[in-house]
């Protein structure tokens, strides 16, 4: 095998979010709890202790009416690859135990629960507030039992989890491929729940190694720099960290993209003044 088949070969699942079309439904938010069989407690009131594996938050231009412009952002993991993609995320490089891992023939970081003993190094390590940790033991009241998802275990207490692009399906797809004799599966046969039960279509999940893939297509990621969008319109979540997250966002207001880099007054200026400097 070529230098060129095998690179073609290695996937890297990634996600695009258009927020100009997301409406802030929360439809992703239930959907990936049934999915992945995230828990939840009886008394929900306290938010900072939820368990949300997507979860959706609201920016605002900060303007006062009527020019005040509101924009949806979901959240899952951002699946980072670190720098060059050799897998040195923040949180894989913390983990004392190797209870998470990055995954080179996906780039999809992985949580192995039966290693993590709950440090929450990796909490404290991820910029994105993407991982939780279980305090308690899940519950399922009445039957609900019945409609957890048989391909998920459910997590116990003491073991930090997370968003793992519903990796089961992944899973089940390339079985059903290698079952029909073929080596690759298509991009319809791997979607994760979030994306499927997107009511605005918002959300688009595929291969970022493949050309054909409509998520390649969309951000045009550049594969000489960490992946990051040749399309003006697509930004990542904390760019100047150099995390190199797989999950895209597109909007056409400067202002959103912007906000995804916590843009603040002034400060943009000074860092890209300096950033030219150090360039001559």
């Amino acid at each position: 095998m070529t230098k060129e088949q095998n690179k073609r070969k290695k996937h890297v699942f990634g996600m695009v979010i258009d927020l100009d079309k997301c409406t802030g439904c929360g439809s992703c938010m239930v959907a990936c709890m049934s999915e992945n069989n995230v828990p939840f407690r009886e008394d929900e009131s306290d938010k900072k202790r939820s368990i949300t594996w997507m979860r959706v938050y609201k920016l605002t231009n900060g303007k006062s009416f009527p020019d005040t412009e509101i924009c949806y952002l979901p959240r899952p993991c951002m699946h980072c690859g670190g720098h060059g993609d050799h897998g040195h995320s923040p949180c894989v490089s913390v983990c004392p135990v190797n209870a998470t891992r990055y995954g080179y023939d996906t780039g999809i970081v992985s949580q192995i629960y039966t290693r993590c003993f709950g440090c929450r190094y990796c909490m404290a390590a991820c910029p994105y507030h993407a991982r939780y940790f279980n305090w308690w033991d899940p519950k399922w009241p009445g039957e609900m039992e019945k409609y957890l998802s048989p391909n998920v275990s459910p997590r116990m207490r003491g073991v930090v989890e997370k968003c793992s692009f519903c990796y089961q399906r992944y899973q089940a797809a390339r079985d059903k491929a290698l079952y029909e004799g073929r080596d690759e599966i298509e991009e319809n046969e791997y979607q994760t729940a979030c994306t499927e039960a997107c009511p605005a279509g918002a959300i688009t999940f595929g291969d970022l190694n493949n050309p054909d893939h409509m998520v390649y297509k969309m951000v045009q990621p550049d594969p000489h720099h960490t992946r990051k969008p040749l399309n003006p319109k697509a930004f990542r979540l904390l760019e100047r960290l150099e995390t190199n997250p797989k999950v895209y966002y597109i909007s056409e207001r400067e202002w959103v993209r912007k906000a995804g880099d916590n843009y603040i007054k002034g400060e943009w200026e000074k860092l890209n003044k300096n950033h030219g400097k150090s360039d001559e």
